[in-house]
């Protein structure tokens, strides 16, 4: 005897979603629990799809304005939405902007064709985007991180942005959603769409590269960058393999990622959740995945699409885009320096590696260091201070005032504390450090005198001094720090800590 139950059709779609949310579920608590040991024998392999808006002052195709924000769908025109009889027009500007990027990107710029890359959804009306495929207008590049390493860029199209859609309910998911609204704003914005080679190896490694192009399109006036207003997105293609092999792993892209934080943070999740189906005896299937950044994990929207699914085609309305070498060339020499050359020239003048300079090239420091440098600034204490005590800016300091700063602490007329007192106020208000310096009674004190302190200090110490005499490096390192500290609060910190060192340093040896 037996029983069968029997469901409805709604009823089993029902059932079944139900199932596979429940997995997807201990699925993440399972990979919420590995910890990163779990990648202990596991490589990690991303490759980044940037999409950047370009900073034209129209649209891709027509002459509707390119403007973030707005009132929905009132930057809109026939050809934005997609209307029947209409046509477009290549913006110049556009294309200019694209060859910049790929210059800046070391590629070799091209004879390009639009293509029609077909797909129906609401946010595209037209029922498919014109895009590159085939023939971009830039391939084969390459792109140099902070640290040396050279990562490549497989090709750097040009493309039309779609709709904003916005699902309302159910957390911002479609298939949860009460109803959806679109604003097409956002539809026909020239996007360049950067397609890096799979070389990248991690969290740290996906970040880096996504700070360096941010800050190379910024730099030449191709985008603004802003991811929180989405003129710059990122998707993520992510697998695993294990350590030694060369073959890659079955990748899957995840989408909505709208923050570094969020794209070290989506990595690592996938890269667990991946690991724990393959050592579970199972198969990763390629998706295309959203990262819901309150859950931290990550979603599968449906299975991944490949290129013939799109049946591009060329776009009969488009001739091919085919650049002069003199316009090349004009683009080419109307680059300004790039972030790499920078980090280059500061490390060189500092005398550092070019890692080291890194922080202040981003922050756009670099040419005021040099300014300082070039007025006897003491290289050591600009790079101090331009990461610790600048990261808000220079306000009303001058290269010339910043320089002069450096050498007071550097003769050791003011401490490291009292250094950064002065910073401040002439940060917030310029002026001349020595009299700023004054004004706080910041005075440097007679050697003689601190001398008198020190001697005072070792005889009421007699047992830390003897320690710091005999004692190996690390215990001498311990006690110079309980002395130095003792003579800071003896002279209310007007002491140079390495002045106090440097005695301590001479009566020790005597």
């Amino acid at each position: 005897m037996g029983c069968q139950l029997e469901f409805r059709s709604l009823h089993q779609q029902w059932l079944s979603k139900t199932c596979l949310e429940q997995q997807e579920f201990l699925n993440w608590k399972v990979v919420n629990e590995l910890n990163d040991s779990s990648l202990n024998g596991w490589e990690t392999v991303i490759g980044l799809e940037v999409h950047a808006e370009l900073a034209t002052k129209t649209k891709m195709f027509s002459s509707a304005l390119n403007s973030f924000g707005g009132t929905p769908n009132s930057n809109t025109d026939p050809v934005s939405l997609g209307l029947p009889g209409s046509l477009p027009v290549l913006n110049e500007k556009a294309v200019e902007l694209a060859i910049r990027v790929g210059l800046a990107l070391n590629c070799e710029v091209q004879k390009s064709v639009f293509a029609r890359k077909n797909y129906f959804y609401p946010d595209m009306p037209k029922a498919y985007q014109i895009s590159q495929f085939d023939l971009p207008i830039n391939k084969e590049g390459w792109l140099e991180l902070p640290d040396g390493r050279r990562i490549g860029i497989e090709r750097a199209h040009l493309e039309e942005d779609t709709g904003k859609i916005t699902h309302k309910g159910g957390g911002g998911r479609i298939h949860e959603a009460s109803y959806s609204l679109i604003d097409y704003n956002r539809s026909g914005v020239p996007l360049i769409e950067i397609v890096g080679a799979p070389d990248l190896r991690g969290p740290d490694d996906a970040r880096d590269y996504v700070s360096e192009l941010r800050s190379i399109l910024v730099t030449i006036g191709a985008s603004d960058g802003k991811m929180e207003e989405g003129s710059l997105r990122v998707d993520c293609n992510v697998s695993v393999r294990r350590d030694g092999t060369e073959a890659l792993g079955t990748r899957c892209e995840i989408k909505n990622i709208n923050s570094l934080r969020s794209l070290g943070r989506a990595i690592e999740y996938e890269a667990k959740r991946q690991i724990e189906i393959i050592e579970s005896g199972q198969e990763v299937e390629q998706q295309t995945r959203h990262w819901d950044e309150a859950e931290g994990r990550t979603h599968k929207l449906r299975s991944k699409e490949e290129a013939f699914d799109y049946r591009y085609f060329p776009e009969p309305d488009l001739v091919p885009v085919e650049p002069s070498e003199e316009w090349v060339t004009e683009i080419a020499n109307s680059l300004p320096p790039l972030p790499r050359d920078r980090r280059h020239l500061l490390a060189e003048a500092i005398g550092v590696e070019p890692t080291e300079t890194s922080l202040i090239v981003q922050r756009d420091l670099d040419t005021f260091a040099l300014q300082a440098i070039s007025s006897n600034a003491d290289k050591s204490r600009v790079l101090v201070h331009l990461e610790n005590n600048l990261a808000d800016g220079i306000g009303k300091l001058t290269p010339e005032a910043f320089a002069f700063l450096t050498v007071m602490e550097t003769n050791g007329e003011l401490t490291a504390t009292q250094t950064k007192t002065v910073l401040a106020d002439l940060v917030e208000s310029g002026g001349d450090p020595r009299e700023v310096a004054k004004s706080h009674g910041f005075e440097s004190m007679d050697n003689s005198e601190l001398e008198e302190i020190v001697d005072r200090i070792i005889a009421e110490n007699p047992d830390d001094w003897g320690a710091f005499v005999a004692g190996d490096e690390i215990e001498q390192k311990k006690k110079s720090g309980f002395f130095v500290g003792l003579v800071m609060k003896e002279t209310k910190g007007q002491a140079d800590g390495k002045i106090v060192n440097r005695i301590l340093s001479a009566k020790a040896e005597n």
